[in-house]
């Protein structure tokens, strides 16, 4: 299913939910407990509705960081947005282990570290980065990135997802190879990276973790935003190739082809699809 075919579906039940609040003397603003984490939400965002309507937010993402994640390890949050997976991630690692959670929208941030002040046993595994994760540390920073999913009729979304940009102007550019040089005890494990078309940015800034380390991704495949941003899927899979890895549907974990051209063939323009990446 397209995003904007989910987003337009979201719609339509937050509708009913807003108006049976309302009834109740309830506003969009809710602190709910969803899988033994404490959210703070404003139910007219969609992550924050879907977490809200019973955790639902990206449930297979979560079910493949269950079996994929190992107990003390490092793990990281590349578009961590509200923090939805990176408590998540903070629970499965465990008190011995860490996350690393970056997040380059200032709106964004905030609710991160919303989130975070309201788990404080999850929070003290979990170092959160305001920053945009590029090539090099002097690189610019885009002045707006897509983080917002309204639920409510706005003018100004994008066209396919319908998102809105919302501003960086405290995040500072880092690569991730420099950023993992000053924080990192112990091997990468495992990446969650969701980042709207700027995934050949963070990975151009991760050579030596591709390299050397070659962790597991669990990330988003969306040809459209890619194009967007002016690269490729022929371009993000020259990251992954060389190094040795596999890619795999993140539902059946049956093989994906390794071709651009077929994986193209497989996602409809303004969808996308998960996978895991890893070495075999």
């Amino acid at each position: 299913m397209k995003t904007a075919q989910k987003i337009a579906f979201a719609r339509g039940l937050y509708r009913v939910v807003r108006e049976g609040r309302k009834l109740a003397g309830l506003t969009d603003h809710d602190v709910v407990t969803r899988g033994g984490v404490v959210y703070e939400l404003d139910l007219a965002q969609g992550i924050d509705f879907a977490i809200f309507l019973g955790d639902l937010f990206e449930r297979s993402t979560k079910a493949a960081l269950r079996k994929l994640v190992s107990p003390s390890s490092l793990v990281l949050d590349i578009g961590a947005n509200i923090g939805a997976h990176t408590l998540h991630l903070a629970q499965l690692v465990g008190p011995s282990g860490r996350v690393i959670a970056f997040e380059p929208t200032d709106f964004a941030f905030r609710k991160l570290r919303r989130n975070l002040d309201l788990n404080p046993s999850l929070a003290t595994r979990v170092c959160a980065c305001h920053c945009f994760l590029t090539m090099n540390d002097e690189d610019n920073v885009p002045p707006a990135i897509y983080s917002s999913w309204p639920l409510a009729q706005e003018t100004g979304l994008h066209a396919k997802h319908l998102g809105r940009e919302m501003r960086t102007e405290s995040a500072r550019a880092r690569s991730l190879d420099s950023v993992l040089a000053e924080l990192s005890d112990r091997k990468v494990q495992l990446v969650k990276l969701d980042v709207d078309g700027f995934e050949c940015d963070v990975l151009g800034g991760a050579t030596a973790l591709l390299r050397d380390v070659r962790p597991i991704f669990v990330m988003e495949l969306a040809p459209y935003v890619l194009e967007e941003r002016g690269t490729s899927l022929d371009k993000l899979l020259s990251y992954f190739l060389p190094n040795g890895y596999v890619f795999y549907n993140e539902r059946t974990y049956k093989p994906l082809p390794s071709s651009a051209r077929e994986l193209h063939r497989m996602i409809a323009d303004g969808a996308s699809v998960n996978v895991i990446a890893r070495v075999d």
